[in-house]
């Protein structure tokens, strides 16, 4: 069955997607807020949404917010900084109950789209900028949360290698921002970059429930007052680079296992048309439990605790990451690169074809079932500028060949290999 599409409208240069479907319960109200990801920016815009959340000028404390949320049935808000190839994406999101299921029939729609416009439009303001107290405790949970990355040394291993792949490219930056900057953010200053992104930055609103859409665009046309000047065009261009030697990195501090991830350039995205081809390779090479690095790397040769990988698909790079003995990095790189050269020469069974496009294609059905994924698919289509369907994408991965898989096989270049070990060994 085919997925419902959108709706979607222009309001003060703001685009609102609106899918109406009694599938859900729950309306999902998702804003969107688009930027580059960059040096000079990356910092003030990681720290924005969390700011929003804690307070606006009506509701100026997180317990009358709170207060709030729960006289709507318990609503459900929540904000984020995301990163998406080299795009860092605001997000404000809010779920609700649909008042056709429940007793107490008073419209929550409307109240819900005055609620999310007051957060984004109306912030808590002192002294012409955000309030000082909320700057600085937000800059303090995001500095624990950066340093704190350390201790989770799967995510670690994986920055790390990413930092040391996109050295010059602005992929390498952390959605949270950079540590050392986040202590000197200025309230005033912080404010002015805000009111210039909602003035002139990318901005998409995504409804998706038991709505009318023409009582979703009144909502947002009175509540979702901004200012828009011209808005900028923000391509969706990833820097892609050859590789022209393979760079390996060894990291030394207290593990008692070793990290080993390999860093590989795709040369393809989302918007390619042999797309759906690289998620048959990913699949095959360690996106699942049947694959040649899970069977290969950890079930036969049992070197690794783990073993997969995973694609950045707006960026077009493949992440092979392991647990293993630190003694066995050498007997690791090569049973892994040896997946990679079969991968090239086509060693693929009709079964690891036939598991990976079934477990593919049920992934992508299941997005249709979760108003989260369903408006996450949308909007990779409006940042790319795609017009990619789930069912489009699921017959290209019925139909992709294994002489297909070889033929992205023969793109893939190894660029970085990072290994993460302890300190006494050589």
């Amino acid at each position: 069955m085919n997925q419902p599409a959108f709706e979607t409208a222009t309001i003060d240069q703001m685009n609102l997607h609106v899918l109406p479907t009694d599938k859900f319960k729950t309306t999902t109200i998702v804003v969107q807020i688009e930027q580059q990801l960059k040096e000079e920016t990356v910092t003030p815009t990681a720290l924005l949404p969390f700011i929003l959340k804690r307070g606006s000028a009506k509701y100026p404390t997180t317990k009358e917010l709170r207060q709030f949320l729960d006289s709507l049935f318990g609503a459900v808000f929540y904000t984020d900084v995301i990163k998406k190839g080299e795009k860092q994406i605001i997000q404000l999101q809010l779920e609700i109950a649909n008042e056709k299921y429940l007793s107490d029939t008073s419209p929550l729609l409307l109240k819900g789209i005055e609620f999310l416009g007051e957060i984004m439009t109306n912030p808590l303001i002192q002294d012409n900028g955000f309030s000082k107290n909320y700057v600085r405790s937000e800059a303090d949970v995001l500095q624990n949360k950066i340093s704190g990355l350390i201790d989770d040394k799967i995510r670690y291993a994986n920055q790390r290698v990413t930092e040391e792949m996109c050295k010059e490219e602005p992929y390498r930056l952390l959605s949270y921002g950079k540590a050392e900057e986040l202590a000197a953010v200025d309230p005033i200053q912080l404010y002015g970059y805000y009111q210039q992104l909602l003035a002139e930055n990318p901005i998409d609103i995504y409804v998706v429930g038991d709505v009318v859409p023409q009582e979703v665009k009144d909502g947002i046309a009175k509540f979702f007052r901004v200012k828009r000047n011209q808005i900028r065009d923000l391509p969706f261009a990833p820097t892609q680079k050859k590789v022209v030697e393979e760079n390996l990195i060894v990291e030394k501090l207290k593990v008692g296992q070793g990290k080993l991830n390999i860093g590989c350039r795709t040369h393809t995205t989302l918007v390619d048309d042999d797309y759906e081809a690289l998620l048959v390779y990913n699949g095959i090479l360690g996106g699942f439990p049947h694959s040649k690095l899970f069977v290969n790397v950890r079930e036969k040769a049992s070197l690794a605790y783990y073993a997969v990988s995973r694609l950045e698909s707006h960026k077009g790079i493949l992440m092979m990451m392991s647990g293993i003995e630190i003694d066995k990095f050498e007997q690791a790189v090569e049973i892994m690169k040896k997946q990679l050269q079969m991968m090239k020469e086509g060693t693929i069974s009709d079964q690891e074809m036939a598991q990976t496009k079934a477990t593919l294609v049920n992934q992508l059905l299941e997005t249709k079932d979760n108003a989260r994924t369903i408006i996450d698919f949308s909007y990779n289509n409006q940042l790319t500028g795609n017009k990619k369907t789930v069912e489009g994408m699921i017959e290209k991965i019925k139909s992709t060949t294994i002489a297909d898989v070889v033929k992205i096989a023969q793109k893939i270049e190894v660029d970085t290999i990072y290994f993460l070990r302890d300190e006494e060994g050589k």
